[in-house]
């Protein structure tokens, strides 16, 4: 008989408001049929968008107690005082973005100090792989929550536009829970004139214009959209390309950006300028130059709404002065001083972790990468996506993460 392979295990969530999960009950059936001795431990939760015995239907053990699982998967940062020394973890960490000038920027769990959870995964010799990082070899991530991110991050802009136009809101997302109800609920729905611009060619941006195609706001190029003499609503959607020139006047080049972002400027104030609504949803490197400056914003005249997906604080979008929550998703700043207000001045919606709101369509696709991109590869051969995602080993950075260490030393 063949040597089972140790358990794996699926912790419950540390943030209050998180109630995805790494792997679906369908998920276990399919695990423990390509992978018949392994066992899969699911602790307990009652805020997880599955049920315990949904999951133990399908052949997963609940149990508290994770300590015979030597790789443990969750879905955002985990509470230091849960960590336990020598496993592996897999989970999204927010770190590997983090240096001396971006000491308090990342976005993930409210009030986690991600010093002390690096410091804490180092002390205790954890072995720290992050989904974030686990590409192929063009950069491009196997398994995200963007799509989902991009979908409700969408829904929850027009519904922000709704509430400024004097229109009966939709209600929210979460509420709704189901992305076929959310999309016919847009369907039925006549939104006035408006100009809309996305920024994006990843995960994220499809599913914002996913969820626009589905409305009566008509896509149109970005020559088009400069031009003010519209009468219906529609949308542009600006690829990294559109949106960043060379400084010293070079053709774009992806993979140019990608290595030299500091090379790069922006060039998107000029379509800014045009639009109603801005729905930020590219992805942002703290080398990339912002989408415009705090300064820019005086020029930006008709631009009432933003959506910032992106969501990273004081990052390509300065409006975001802080993330919101699914509870509170909006909030207004003063154009001048850039200071929050009641209920006057631009609005911004910024939640941080808008896949929640959809939770059991996010956590199955997202699971689906996980089986097929991620568990092959760490109980077989691995072709380098594992290794290049892993952050720490036996109490130490890996080379590529060693930048970290500054990180951690910093007051």
């Amino acid at each position: 008989m063949s040597k089972p392979i140790e358990a794996i295990g699926i912790i419950k969530e540390s943030r209050s408001d998180e109630n995805r999960t790494p792997l679906v009950p369908e998920h276990i059936k399919k695990l423990k049929s390509k992978y018949p001795y392994l066992n899969i431990v699911v602790q307990p939760s009652k805020k997880r968008c599955f049920s315990d015995d949904e999951y133990k239907s399908k052949g997963a053990i609940i149990n508290e107690d994770l300590s015979d699982c030597s790789i443990i998967f969750g879905v955002k940062e985990i509470d230091t005082r849960v960590l336990m020394n020598n496993k592996t973890y897999i989970f999204f960490s927010h770190t590997y973005k983090l240096n001396k000038e971006t000491l308090n920027n990342a976005q993930g769990t409210p009030g986690m100090d991600k010093k002390e959870l690096l410091k804490s995964v180092l002390e205790k010799k954890i072995k720290l792989i992050d989904y974030e990082n686990i590409r192929d070899k063009n950069s491009s991530r196997y398994l995200g929550f963007g799509r989902f991110a991009g979908i409700v991050g969408c829904y929850n802009t027009l519904n922000l536009c709704l509430e400024l136009f004097n229109k009966q809101p939709l209600a929210r997302a979460h509420r709704i829970n189901s992305y076929e109800r959310l999309i016919s609920n847009l369907k039925n729905l006549y939104f006035p004139n408006m100009k809309v611009l996305v920024t994006g060619d990843g995960r994220v941006a499809k599913g914002v214009i996913e969820v626009l195609k589905q409305t009566n706001i008509k896509e149109i190029s970005k020559e088009k959209f400069q031009n003010d003499n519209l009468d219906n609503p529609v949308f542009c959607n600006l690829e990294t390309k559109d949106y960043v020139v060379s400084n010293l006047n070079k053709e774009f080049d992806l993979n140019h950006f990608i290595k030299y972002p500091k090379e790069y400027k922006s060039c998107a104030l000029q379509y800014l300028e045009r639009a109603d609504v801005f729905i930020s949803a590219h992805y942002w490197d703290p080398a990339s130059p912002k989408i415009f400056n705090q300064n820019d914003l005086k020029n930006l005249n008709d631009l009432k709404v933003v959506g910032d997906i992106t969501c990273d604080v004081d990052g390509s979008v300065p409006t975001t002065i802080r993330s919101s929550t699914i509870d509170k998703p909006n909030f207004y700043i003063d154009r001048d001083t850039f200071k929050e207000t009641v209920d006057e001045g631009l609005a911004i919606m910024a939640v941080d972790n808008l896949p929640s709101e959809l939770p059991r369509d996010s956590s199955r696709e997202f699971g689906d990468g996980i089986v097929s991109e991620v568990i092959p590869y760490i109980f077989n051969e691995d072709d380098g996506r594992i290794l290049n995602a892993t952050i720490t080993q036996n109490g130490s950075f890996l080379e590529k993460y060693n930048y970290l260490n500054d990180y951690i030393k910093t007051t």
